[in-house]
């Protein structure tokens, strides 16, 4: 892992906090919803725009040469911060190639239906970049908490996204990237309240999120249950308490991801 970012005109190190989620590791507990406690916030946040400026660069690319896509889901409790990271990390790219689809509680008629049906319209084409606010694994994660379906029907499903993934990836050059915002009970709590006196998020408060909060160890054992299950793509648990660093650290793993594509413009007449 590289561990250095450019800050003036030397290189800074330090140690990056992300995780990535391996079978061996079951315990959200166990991993910080922090920086390392040294690090600069403003640095990291100088750092995150050139990292931004990069990603925009070879979006550019992407979109033109259409060989490849790339999936990006967020997962995460409530006000764990993905509408902000959506806003904040993806503003500046062209907006013809890139989308995002929020999935919520399904319709009637999406239950009519196998519970991948909705999602499968929403993956990206070559060349595009799709970002997932909330994803398939809702699908997992709400019905196993709410006991709408069995520990037989989990794993089941467990089974059926592993297959569609690989499927998006074999079939479609499809890059996926999978991302768990790591927050704190205490610091949900506070940005929660904050829906409550803060004009301008009003909107976002819901008195539903009172009583998911009363199942917050459930829901972290039906994701600990996901990040074993389903972890061919691994997960990268990011620490969310603070958005300067959780913003630095999606957008490295982004970066990183671009480039180890093999990126060029198309030739003239290609």
């Amino acid at each position: 892992m590289d561990h250095s970012f450019y800050c003036g005109k030397k290189y800074c190190n330090f140690f990056e906090q992300k995780v990535i989620f391996t079978t061996s590791m079951n315990k959200l507990a166990s991993i910080s919803t922090r920086a390392p406690q040294k690090l600069s916030k403003d640095i990291v946040k100088k750092d995150t725009i050139k990292l931004q400026e990069e990603i925009n660069r070879l979006q550019k690319i992407l979109y033109a040469q259409k060989k490849y896509s790339l999936l990006i889901i967020l997962q995460g409790l409530d006000a764990s911060g993905k509408d902000g990271l959506v806003s904040n990390v993806f503003a500046g790219l062209n907006p013809l190639g890139i989308d995002v689809a929020a999935f919520k509680a399904p319709s009637e008629e999406e239950k009519g239906h196998d519970f991948l049906w909705r999602i499968h319209s929403h993956v990206p084409s070559k060349g595009n970049i799709q970002i997932f606010n909330r994803s398939h694994y809702e699908d997992v994660l709400v019905p196993r908490v709410e006991k709408w379906i069995d520990i037989a029907q989990v794993k089941k499903r467990y089974t059926f996204i592993n297959q569609f993934e690989s499927l998006l990836m074999d079939e479609n050059n499809t890059v996926i990237l999978k991302f768990y915002l790591h927050i704190s009970k205490e610091e949900q709590l506070d940005r929660l309240n904050e829906r409550k006196i803060n004009p301008e998020k009003f909107w976002k408060h819901n008195d539903g999120d009172e009583k998911t909060r009363e199942k917050w160890d459930d829901y972290i054992k039906a994701y600990e249950g996901i990040f074993t299950n389903c972890n061919n793509i691994p997960w990268t648990i990011v620490p969310s308490d603070q958005n300067w660093y959780k913003e630095y650290i999606v957008s490295k793993t982004i970066l990183t991801a671009l480039r180890k594509l093999d990126l060029r413009y198309p030739k003239l007449g290609k």
